[in-house]
């Protein structure tokens, strides 16, 4: 039951990836769940057990606890790993440098990947069970011989057998998407209203329906099933045309047909009526059944047709082609992410807008290693030791089981890439080495300025700390190179249209040819037993996942960042459990506002979710709300990152709703947190808005740098976690319920310059000229002294 009283003012507060447990947020041992269910729930401290952790005079404590939602199943954060690609894929449109416009076509464009991620896995699948086994193994003796799991088949004319092992590929996409749909079990019950007519779906975050995470999904799930069944057909009608054969190459025309129609409809704007997406996705499936069950029907009917040595004839087209067009997409994508660039400098959108593309080379750069793994794991188990190659021939009787050789240069670029970045990295850490200390010993000079000689090694400490924290801001240039080197290895792969692998083009172009060949084969295989290796590391840490509670919470936290994002893109990515943490968060702040004052308390990530919330409520609710975030990536991170969701303008609205009853906590050693109104260089404009200025509020960290005559050792450095044991975060929690109460009166002041800096009993911090008033080139700093 709630334990709430009428006019209480209550304190929300809403925990960032991996926040643990409802005892830790309330920092108090007895705990009990007023709302909510396991996955996601509302708890305060035990009636009589005392209060909260950090808990203000007259104000109640409440926790959201939604970590569960990610975290809370082994098999549901265990499987999450095997969805990577398409996480990545479906996070790349939320960092587009502007909102859509009336067509979208970096929306399209990133649609159009992810079905060809979607074809990509089941050219995988095929690749092993018709390619690997159905074609190159079982009509060996040498393969089969001592495999009674395998040599059944050989009885099977080539037909029928390719016909029974293409339910192998269809079994797979019924995984994938049987995980996606399980793991969204915990989000059901929390409708969404759809969208204005005429407005787009994804246009802002007050948009109703934006969260509405069932809608769109089900759209793709049709397009993306039928691509998969789609890819199949043609894999399977091309393996086995014969030159005088009309029947198998009239079937490819419907078959190809679909993946024509499914890629024009990833074109279109997503349909929000339910009966206009019944009308068009109930033929495609009549369609994709069809197609299915006449391809299906016409290899039972093939049988053994004319023998062809080597690999599933088409396939290896296939394969190289998917990866050619990935590439050419990648161009694409980039140069209209490019094109789309904000022109207000004051948004400065993560290097430069190009995240898009980046992410998106990063989902088929891990889907391309997954595949490439896979194919040649199960290559090297069949032919019993020997490493398959286009290069090296194989002795008479031996099955050839020849990988595609699109998979080489995948390997060779996987490769590539691993090292460039290594060594990227490494120079990026060292010449920014420097800069970071230069702004740390800026920061420590200005905290610690009456700092004793005995307190040097201290000193030392805070800087090396704040120095580390700053590392995030030197990553763009290695992830622009991994972006130029993904693409190029994409692109490089065009060279398989013409038959030559790695080995092959050396040996043209070389005057040692055999020499070449060998050291490239050499560094071939040593990219694919790399890429074996981490597609072999992520299933250790799925089992991992699944046995183990706290790498469960690890995983889920590098998950809860990914996912936070509804699934407009594709939909066998893991499910978005913000479209039922941001309404159940609106819910139940809407019921609380009824009887008295909220203040939203969102740490780290959990200041995204309560700003995604305030922009979700009514007028008549924000009017008894207000906002403390605390370690907040909001400004220094998200704001960059997806500037057209959580841009500049998207802050400024936030706090425009709520009369700008907001302030933010943050630390100089905190590696994920900075202020959210960081004046502009040149304008020094925020948001127009005096009020913008006194938001951010810089805590000193740590308190001192000498050890307190009532204590042992110096006070320790906080960084991330925690805040609220700060008197600072209760004074804000005060100051805040105050101007609410103040606000409903007509009687609010409103600061209208920098706010003041005060130590933590009120007084002017001594380290800042003025007397109290903040520097103009910081945002204030509370001194948090004992």
């Amino acid at each position: 039951m709630d334990t709430a009283s009428p006019g209480d003012a209550v304190e929300l507060r809403v925990h960032g990836v991996s926040g643990g447990t409802a005892e830790r947020m309330l920092d108090h041992p007895m705990v009990v769940r007023v709302a909510g269910d396991e996955h996601a729930g509302f708890y305060r401290p035990r009636p009589g057990a005392g209060a909260a952790g950090g808990a203000t005079a007259g104000v109640a404590v409440e926790a959201y606890r939604w970590g569960a939602l990610t975290a809370g199943a082994a098999v549901r954060t265990a499987s999450m790993l095997l969805l990577l690609p398409f996480l990545l894929i479906n996070l790349a449109i939320w960092l587009r440098p502007r909102p859509p416009g009336r067509f979208d076509l970096l929306a399209a464009l990133c649609r159009v990947l992810a079905g060809t991620i979607t074809a990509a896995f089941m050219l995988s699948t095929i690749g092993i069970s018709l390619d690997l086994i159905g074609w190159q193994c079982v009509p060996y003796q040498w393969c089969r011989e001592g495999r009674p799991y395998l040599s059944w088949l050989s009885a099977l004319p080539t037909g029928p057998r390719l016909a029974l092992l293409s339910l192998v590929p269809l079994l797979g996409l019924h995984l994938v998407w049987r995980i996606g749909a399980r793991s969204a079990r915990a989000l059901e019950g929390f409708g969404h209203p759809p969208p204005p007519r005429g407005t787009a779906a994804r246009e802002k975050l007050t948009t109703p329906g934006f969260w509405d995470d069932v809608r769109t999904p089900a759209w793709l799930r049709g397009i993306h099933v039928a691509i998969g069944v789609g890819t199949l057909d043609v894999s399977l009608l091309a393996g086995l045309s014969r030159p005088d054969g009309s029947v198998a190459r009239l079937l490819l025309v419907p078959a190809a047909g679909l993946l024509v129609c499914c890629a024009v409809l990833l074109c279109l704007p997503v349909p929000t009526r339910g009966a206009t997406v019944r009308r068009i996705l109930l033929p495609l499936r009549a369609a994709t059944a069809a197609v299915t069950l006449l391809s299906l029907g016409y290899a039972d009917r093939a049988g053994d047709g004319s023998a062809v040595a080597g690999q599933l004839p088409g396939y290896e087209g296939s394969v190289g082609g998917l990866k050619t067009l990935q590439g050419v997409l990648l161009v694409l994508l980039a140069v209209t992410a490019v094109r789309s660039r904000v022109a207000d400098a004051r948004d400065r959108p993560f290097l430069g807008g190009l995240g898009t593309p980046i992410v998106a080379a990063t989902s088929m750069t891990i889907a391309g290693a997954f595949a490439g793994a896979l194919v040649f794991r199960v290559a090297d188990q069949l032919d019993r030791g020997y490493l398959p190659g286009p290069v090296r021939p194989d002795p008479p009787g031996v099955a050839p089981l020849e990988p595609p050789v699109a998979y080489w240069w995948a390997a060779l670029a996987g490769l590539a890439t691993l090292a460039i970045l290594a060594g990227a990295a490494s120079i990026t850490y060292l010449l920014t080495a420097r800069r970071r200390r230069r702004l740390a010993e800026r920061v420590v000079a200005r905290d610690y300025r009456d700092a004793p000689p005995a307190a040097a090694p201290r000193l030392d400490a805070v800087r090396k700390a704040i120095a580390r924290s700053h590392v995030a801001e030197e990553l763009g240039p290695i992830l622009v190179a991994f972006f130029v080197i993904a693409a190029l290895g994409l692109i490089a792969i065009a060279f398989d249209a013409i038959g030559l692998g790695p080995a092959q083009l050396v040996t043209r172009l070389t005057a040692r040819p055999t020499k070449s060949a060998l050291l490239t084969t050499y560094v071939t295989d040593a990219g694919v037993w790399l890429i074996s290796l981490l597609v072999i590391g992520f299933v250790v840490l799925a089992y991992r996942a699944y046995r183990s509670e706290q790498t469960r919470r690890t995983v889920a936290a590098l998950f809860d960042l990914g996912d936070f994002w509804p699934r407009t893109v594709h939909p066998f990515a893991p499910p978005c459990y913000a479209a039922r943490a941001v309404p159940e968060l609106a819910k139940r702040v809407t019921a609380l506002a009824a009887t008295g004052k909220v203040i939203i308390s969102g740490h780290s990530h959990g200041s995204v979710l309560a700003a995604a919330t305030i922009l979700q409520l009514p007028p008549d609710v924000l009017a008894r709300v207000a906002l403390l975030t605390h370690g907040s990536p909001l400004g220094r991170v998200y704001a960059r990152l997806y500037p057209a969701y959580l841009g500049r303008r998207v802050l400024c609205e936030t706090g425009e709703r709520l009369h700008w009853r907001w302030r933010n906590l943050w630390r100089d050693t905190d590696p994920v947190s900075g202020p959210v109104f960081t004046p502009h260089r040149q304008s020094g404009d925020t948001c127009g808005a005096a009020e913008a200025t006194a938001v951010d509020v810089r805590l000193r960290d740590p308190r001192g740098v000498t050890v307190d005559p009532t204590d042992t050792v110096p006070p320790p450095l906080e960084r991330h976690w925690p805040y609220h044991t700060r008197t600072a975060y209760r004074q804000c929690v005060r100051e805040l319920a105050e101007r609410v109460e103040s606000d409903r009166r007509g009687e609010s002041d409103l600061p209208t310059g920098r706010p003041r800096t005060v130590d933590d009993r009120g007084h002017p911090h001594p380290n800042v000229p003025g007397g109290g008033k903040a520097s103009t080139s910081r945002p204030a700093t509370d001194d948090d002294r004992a």
